[in-house]
């Protein structure tokens, strides 16, 4: 796993960075805004325009099935962390029962568990993450909570926040390749380093008890975003 993730895993496009947000389309899943995916699809293979590996973005359940039918797809991105584990009540099964890889994007938390932002901090004005709710000031207060539970754990591992909580996104499934985000070279090594930290079976209890007893606050994106995402 850890040589996988040294071919894979190293945080080097745009996601969302690590201080500053910047704004991104919401991504939509292929077949969101067609009425005839299937045959789409069917096409572009029988054409052979699509490629050998085909993945999707922010799909759900059926999306997936209906998908992965017609063309295997190789992996799925959307978003997974410590303060969004809703992809493991039904996507990560679907995606192991059909052998599909999953790349979490923002995998912390645009940002806010590197514990770099707390309830003062301001945004540009052109940042995304104004618009979100879960950075509203009095959210970000309460979910510190969050925040400071990696702190804890990264001190009895001499690692960061940010490095325990891509270990913890590392220690989920092999399969599992998160894309942290930065325009930073020491954000970069710090996020690479992170395939270096090791967390027992111990640790994780550790963290997914006391992860389970803190209730994020506030949603991930807008309304108006969120009705964007294939459900």
């Amino acid at each position: 796993m850890r040589r996988e993730f040294d071919r894979c895993r190293h945080p080097t496009r745009h996601d969302k960075t690590r201080r500053r947000g910047r704004p991104r389309p919401i991504a939509r899943p292929a077949f969101q805004r067609f009425s005839a995916p299937s045959s789409i699809l069917h096409a572009t293979r029988d054409a052979g325009t699509s490629r050998a590996f085909f993945g999707l973005s922010e799909a759900g359940v059926q999306t997936i099935r209906r998908a992965h039918a017609v063309q295997p797809v190789a992996a799925l991105q959307s978003e997974y962390s410590l303060w969004w584990r809703e992809p493991e009540a039904e996507i990560i099964p679907i995606l192991e029962q059909l052998g599909i890889g999953f790349v979490p994007f923002s995998p912390l938390g645009k940002g806010y568990l590197t514990g770099k932002i707390d309830e003062n901090t301001t945004f540009d004005s052109t940042d995304f993450r104004n618009t979100v709710p879960r950075f509203s000031p009095d959210a970000r207060k309460a979910n510190r909570a969050l925040v400071d539970l990696l702190g804890s754990i990264a001190q009895r591992k001499n690692a960061t926040p940010a490095q325990i909580a891509l270990a913890w996104l590392l220690a989920q499934k092999p399969w599992v390749v998160p894309i942290p985000g930065t325009t930073k070279l020491h954000r970069l090594q710090e996020n690479i380093a992170a395939a270096a930290v090791e967390l027992t079976e111990g640790d994780l209890r550790d963290i997914n008890a006391a992860a389970s007893r803190i209730t994020v606050q506030r949603a991930r994106y807008s309304e108006a975003a969120q009705r964007m995402i294939n459900p």
